[in-house]
């Protein structure tokens, strides 16, 4: 067992993003210093964490250099970040969590890239995931593991796996995640963090995620407080907003109105283990201690097709992946050096491609379901994940039907707000005997942000959670 991280007394000390980009308004620090602390921080952890895809260190300094110069604004102005490994970043490759083709850079920035540079942060490069984001931990055969900064023989989770981990061990206070079966939240719970899947549509996605029969993929961030999460929505409210859903605004606090809550311990595939039904309960008395109506579900608002139906369409969008690789990848696409979970997923719907229409029409109707749910509750609250943090190589894709299996075991809550569009956030509140942090689940109905963040502010200073050095 390791612990890893990288606090210290530089320029990024231990602030978080608000407080950081405060310093650098005030002149308390420069933006250069901060830039050169996160370098400094990172080839200080990455080779026990592996969480670094691609190294934009000298770009970095060299915009915040320009930046400095320029006054170049931005809530965020020059707070260090990453950008995972699956959105374009201008002349960076982004390759996917694999090396199936030869990296090339990207000829500009993505949708969502472009957003989330307007509200002032620096990148230092692309951050580690999961092959296309498929498995719930960054094992791949030949770019090794990424590693839990908590504990090294963990994982970080799920395929946001480098961003959890470089926010989690202070390298920055930020970082881009995205979300297609739990990948903001997964890593939020494994490494301690805060992760909210927002609304479908809260954020921009690139134009083939768009086009999806059914959209399940949502961007976010990763951050250490609740406030740094707030803060990035309502900046990037200001740079672009859905017209269709309500304002999430500037959320600063805990809300005033008393919550009616269900609490659920159990999936379609499993119940929770003993442990996480016991901190989950925990978290229940703690919500019910703060004045919220609680009511304990013995069964979630999904029909009991619900785990097929998303294993049979994840595996559809593998199968697009191995299809189109030449011609969406260029002519050096190799499926030979896929993994194993990919190819698998991607053989298990071209066997049952008759099975797919109705699986695609049950997954797109469960929102009328959960629509029905949150007209009697305001709130769901779940564990993030079924189990704790597994040590590296139980998810490796080595066997596909043993790692599919045990992926759908463990990450048995997330995928349900995928499907239905819902906001998510989960929350460190608890850690496991072995000292992991656990991430506990609050879901609401489309739109309720705000509603989400007023409750995880009112969690945060009830039961504030355990840092990497605590």
């Amino acid at each position: 067992m390791q612990r890893v991280h990288a606090f210290g007394d530089d320029a990024l000390g231990d602030l978080d993003a608000v407080a950081l980009a405060e310093a650098i308004r005030s002149g308390l620090v420069d933006r250069a210093g901060v830039i050169e602390a996160a370098v400094g921080r990172a080839a200080a952890v990455n080779p026990a964490l592996n969480g670094l895809a691609y190294d934009g260190f000298a770009q970095a300094l060299e915009a915040a250099s320009t930046a400095a110069a320029t006054a170049s604004g931005g809530f965020f102005a020059g707070v260090p970040t990453f950008i995972k490994d699956n959105v374009d970043v201008a002349g960076q490759p982004t390759m996917r969590g694999t090396d199936a083709w030869a990296p090339r850079g990207a000829v500009r920035d993505g949708e969502f890239t472009k957003l989330y540079l307007a509200t002032g942060p620096i990148s230092l490069g692309k951050t580690r995931m999961s092959e296309f984001g498929f498995n719930g931990s960054a094992e791949h055969p030949r770019l090794g593991p990424v590693r839990n900064p908590w504990n090294t023989d963990h994982t970080a989770g799920a395929s946001s796996s480098g961003s959890g981990a470089f926010v989690a061990a202070g390298v920055v206070p930020i970082a881009h995640a995205n979300d297609g079966g739990g990948s903001i939240r997964i890593p939020a719970s494994c490494n301690g963090l805060v992760g909210l899947k927002p609304s479908r549509g809260r954020l921009p996605l690139e134009p083939e995620q768009r086009r999806l029969p059914v959209n399940i993929v949502a961007n976010g961030v990763l951050t250490r407080s609740v406030r740094d999460t707030a803060a990035f929505y309502r900046e990037a409210e200001r740079v672009w907003r859905h017209p269709k859903l309500p304002p999430i605004g500037d959320v600063t606090g805990p809300g005033g109105q008393r919550l009616k809550i269900a609490v659920v311990t159990n999936s379609v595939e499993r119940e929770c283990s003993r442990e996480l039904r016991e901190l989950t309960l925990q978290t229940a008395s703690l919500l019910e201690g703060l004045g919220h109506r609680i009511e304990y579900l013995h069964q979630p608002p999904v029909p009991a097709s619900f785990a097929d139906d998303f294993v049979l369409y994840w595996g559809f969008l593998a199968l697009a992946q191995v299809r189109t690789g030449p011609r969406t990848f260029g002519g050096t696409f190799d499926r030979a050096r896929l993994d194993k979970l990919t190819m698998g997923l991607a053989g298990h719907t071209s066997r049952n491609l008759h099975r797919l229409p109705l699986a695609v029409m049950r997954l797109r109707r469960l929102r009328r379901r959960t629509a029905r749910f949150f007209c009697m509750y305001d709130a769901l609250l779940t564990p993030t994940v079924a189990d704790e943090t597994p040590k590296i190589g139980y998810l490796a894709p080595s066997d596909y039907q043993q790692v599919l299996e045990r992926l759908a075991g463990w990450a048995a809550f997330t995928p349900l707000q995928n499907v239905t569009g819902e906001p998510a956030i989960s929350l460190p509140l608890a850690q496991s005997a072995n000292g992991l942090p656990v991430g506990m689940m609050l879901a609401a109905d489309v739109g309720r942000e705000r509603r989400l963040l007023e409750l995880a502010y009112e969690l945060e200073e009830a039961r504030p959670w355990a840092g990497i050095r605590t």
